[in-house]
């Protein structure tokens, strides 16, 4: 009887990893855009499969798998978020300064992922959404570009579905205004430079 359900339950594992396989992909995009450098967003990804495997049999076959992957992802981001938090923070001086110093100011680095959004969004929507506070940036994405419903964001995110509502209400309203503020800079330019002249 237990050797049954020992290959059962192997087959179910398998089968299931095979399943998440499908959704690596995305899995690191998102990655990618909490962690902010390819390496970390690889090993995120690599955390939250290997522990989908370990933690199979939690799985409701019938679910929403992508769900639980996204949030097993994220609640892997928050505990080292929390880790790092407590962790002593080692820095090089000299390389600080340096970057402080510079004339346009600190160097932002290219993920995929941006490189990625340059060139399918516009670029006054890009800036505006990387100018969005972390929270806010996180549930307008998660529901407007990854389509999970409120319901699965509060649960990946561990909040209130009504604030995960607040947070991209707001977080909409601040792409809006950042994106009519660039409209109105835009439509001024023409009338600017004709006053020059």
């Amino acid at each position: 009887m237990w050797k049954r359900r020992a290959v059962a339950d192997a087959a179910r594992r398998e089968a299931l990893a095979n399943d998440v396989l499908a959704f690596l992909p995305p899995l690191y995009a998102t990655a990618l855009r909490l962690t902010r450098h390819p390496a970390d967003a690889e090993d995120l990804v690599q955390d939250t499969y290997v522990k989908a495997l370990r933690f199979s049999h939690t799985f409701e076959p019938g679910t929403n798998l992508r769900a639980w992957l996204y949030t097993i992802l994220h609640n892997t981001w928050r505990n080292r978020q929390r880790d790092a938090a407590r962790a002593g923070v080692d820095v090089d001086s000299t390389v600080v300064e340096q970057e402080g110093t510079r004339p346009e100011g600190p160097m932002m680095f290219d993920t995929p992922e941006r490189i990625l959004l340059r060139a399918t969004i516009d670029a006054d929507l890009q800036a505006a959404l990387d100018a969005l506070p972390d929270v806010f940036r996180q549930a307008v994405w998660l529901r407007d570009v990854e389509e999970f419903t409120y319901a699965e964001i509060a649960k990946m995110l561990e909040i209130p579905p009504g604030t995960v509502m607040s947070r991209i209400a707001r977080g909409r309203k601040l792409l809006f205004e950042r994106l009519s503020q660039g409209e109105a800079a835009d439509a001024l330019r023409p009338e600017l430079a004709a006053r020059r002249r």
